[in-house]
């Protein structure tokens, strides 16, 4: 027979109020010695708290959403164990939703985590244009029944978080670059509709134009591994006969792009970077398995995530951080012998 709370109290010679007091974190805490007594009891039937009945006695369910694009992403998958971190040994436990980019599996997730009472929702990926009016009014009445919002990547007005400064990162990634003796580019530029890949591209692009160069090609397309995959085996069709006999610095507006993008250059019998230099954005972990090395702007992205996780601990809604990454130049962007 499953031992019940009114047994505890029993047990215990206490009310059934005191008793979830004790075990259920209320904030009217009964004296040490009642309590003591409560504990006692429960550990002698082998009684455990019910989740539901702590959350209502202290307002909070210890739970955390957490909604990213892609987890099979390592860009998102990093960011979730710096979450996981950020929350340390406070007993909160982390939920995760994934979107695969569609807007309305944002708001479906969401709304998912309002229903399981969670303390705070963190969203994480980047944002279309405008802000959904939807995702806004739902975003708002969490906030207005007590939940916390934190976004990762651009934060939404009426929310806090940590902003990534993509387009000054991209700007200085291209100085490195042109540094270094780069002087024609190819950008592979993502979806044009997502503000990531269209402030890093607009970064990149708007440094070229200060230091009097232009872009080869930009070409659009899904800002994913297989969109880059697609966009560089259409360049690499498309390029004139002049072009083909001279190193090109490919930018791809992430790194999961990048080794799109080098898939396709390996499979049309070309090197990387004698004949193509490749460079990504974001500085995932499992580029350091990829050979050559991909040259890429740097993001602490597990620091990233720590800090949200940090910021839903200290109730930080109105707080904004914000973030500029580190170019790294590695040797998928060395540059050919005769160009230096």
């Amino acid at each position: 027979m499953a031992i019940r709370l009114t047994d505890v109290a029993n047990e215990a010679g206490v009310s059934l109020a005191t008793a979830s007091r004790v075990l259920n974190g209320s904030a009217r805490k009964p004296a040490a010695e009642i309590s003591d007594k409560v504990r006692a009891a429960a550990e002698k039937l082998g009684y455990f708290p019910n989740a539901q009945a702590q959350a209502l006695a202290r307002a909070s369910t210890k739970l955390v959403g957490l909604v990213v694009r892609d987890i099979a992403d390592p860009y998102f998958s990093t960011i979730a164990r710096g979450v996981q971190r950020g929350l340390g040994d406070s007993g909160t436990q982390l939920l995760l939703a994934s979107t695969d980019s569609e807007p309305e599996r944002e708001i479906e997730a969401v709304k998912a985590f309002m229903s399981q009472r969670t303390d705070a929702i963190i969203l994480s990926g980047s944002r279309g244009h405008s802000e959904d009016e939807g995702l806004l009014r739902l975003i708002g009445n969490y906030q207005e029944n007590g939940g916390q919002v934190v976004v990762i990547g651009q934060p939404l007005a009426s929310t806090g978080g940590i902003q990534v400064d993509n387009q000054a990162t991209a700007e200085n990634l291209a100085g490195e670059l042109i540094r270094a003796g780069h002087r024609r580019f190819v950008v592979l530029a993502g979806d044009e509709n997502l503000l990531t890949s269209r402030h890093r591209a607009q970064g990149f692009l708007a440094k070229l134009k200060r230091t009097g160069l232009a872009a080869m090609e930009v070409v659009h397309g899904a800002f994913s591994r297989e969109g880059a995959y697609m966009a560089m085996s259409d360049y690499l069709r498309e390029r004139t006969p002049e072009e083909s006999g001279q190193q090109v610095c490919v930018f791809c507006v992430s790194d999961v792009m990048a080794l799109g993008a080098i898939r396709a250059i390996r499979e049309s019998g070309l090197r990387v970077p004698e004949d193509i230099a490749v460079v990504g954005f974001d500085d995932i972990p499992t580029l350091e398995d990829v050979t050559p090395a991909i040259s890429t702007a740097r993001l602490p992205l597990e620091e990233i995530g720590r800090w949200a996780g940090e910021m839903v601990l200290s109730h930080g809604d109105a707080r904004k951080t914000v973030v500029t990454g580190t170019p790294v130049l590695r040797e998928s962007s060395e540059l050919r012998t005769e160009n230096r």
